[in-house]
């Protein structure tokens, strides 16, 4: 797939920005396996992952929520206690195929709440006490390995009026995702590509009186691709350990998607890139 190919799925993602390059001019010596194209889709401002993944079966979920909780008969069912938004029905096709991780419970120690601070500690895998300027991706940008494609979504910061801008930007996430699944698994390179979400934050669990959410913590994430191995990972909502400010406890370290995806697509080690040992998920087949 070329930069035009791709640039015209990119137009799915409806008001996004992105920055493509030659990402998607793939060698057709690489072997099937190597993953060659990492894509990053930055959901700016701090999606509500409550709403996204929901815990279906917690009965706290509707309290905190009475007006944003969704319905169990409009929820997409992935198991008997957890469900997807009813927008991200195009990422089902997905889920049933196994190429479609979610991995609850992402964040880092002392979440800050600020957008500015929290971007910069997951641009950087920094810690929260820790202030860097030095971009995660630029460090092995001069090594030879898979390209990068930063694609952002902005307007999840949902402090009021939340239900229908939530459900709008799912809907365009979604698409966006199963367009780009759609094409690359007809060129034949989907076994070739992650895709990775990333957000500043999650939000609150407890609705406010605006029809929205304030900023929260810990929050679920999707890796996506032809090598990633499907289903849940990580740790599910803990609604009855919120933390002081309302937000969702943080399970996974955010460092672990990237020592997850470093070396797949690198091939070494990822911590001469993040500064310590981290522990990878078991998401992906290569």
């Amino acid at each position: 797939m070329n930069r035009r190919q791709f640039l015209s799925i990119a137009g799915a993602f409806a008001g996004c920005a992105g920055s493509v390059g030659d990402a998607f001019a793939f060698s057709r010596s690489d072997p099937p396996s190597s993953i060659r194209t990492l894509v990053l889709v930055d959901l700016d401002g701090g999606n509500d992952a409550l709403n996204t993944v929901i815990p279906i079966a917690d009965p706290r979920y509707r309290a905190l929520r009475p007006n944003l909780a969704i319905s169990k008969d409009r929820a997409l069912m992935l198991d008997e206690r957890t469900a997807l938004h009813p927008s991200l029905l195009p990422l089902m096709n997905a889920w049933r195929a196994n190429d479609m991780a979610i991995v609850q419970g992402v964040g880092y120690d002392a979440p800050n709440r600020s957008h500015f601070r929290s971007r910069q500690i997951w641009d950087t895998a920094s810690h929260a006490d820790e202030y860097r300027a030095d971009d995660l991706f630029d460090r092995v940008k001069d090594t030879h390995g898979a390209n990068v494609i930063r694609v952002t979504l902005h307007g999840f910061d949902t402090h009021e009026n939340q239900a229908h801008r939530h459900a709008a930007l799912l809907a365009r996430l979604a698409e966006g995702l199963a367009s780009l699944r759609a094409s690359l698994i007809a060129s034949g390179d989907w076994n070739r590509t992650l895709v990775m979400t990333r957000s500043e934050f999650g939000r609150a669990a407890r609705e406010n009186a605006a029809g929205g959410t304030e900023h929260g913590a810990g929050a679920a994430h999707f890796m996506m691709g032809g090598n990633v191995r499907g289903g849940l990972f990580g740790m599910p909502p803990r609604l009855d350990r919120l933390d002081a400010d309302g937000g969702l406890p943080v399970g996974v370290d955010l460092r672990r998607l990237y020592a997850t995806a470093i070396p797949a697509c690198w091939r070494f080690d990822a911590a001469a890139i993040l500064g310590q040992r981290v522990e990878p998920l078991p998401l992906l087949r290569v």
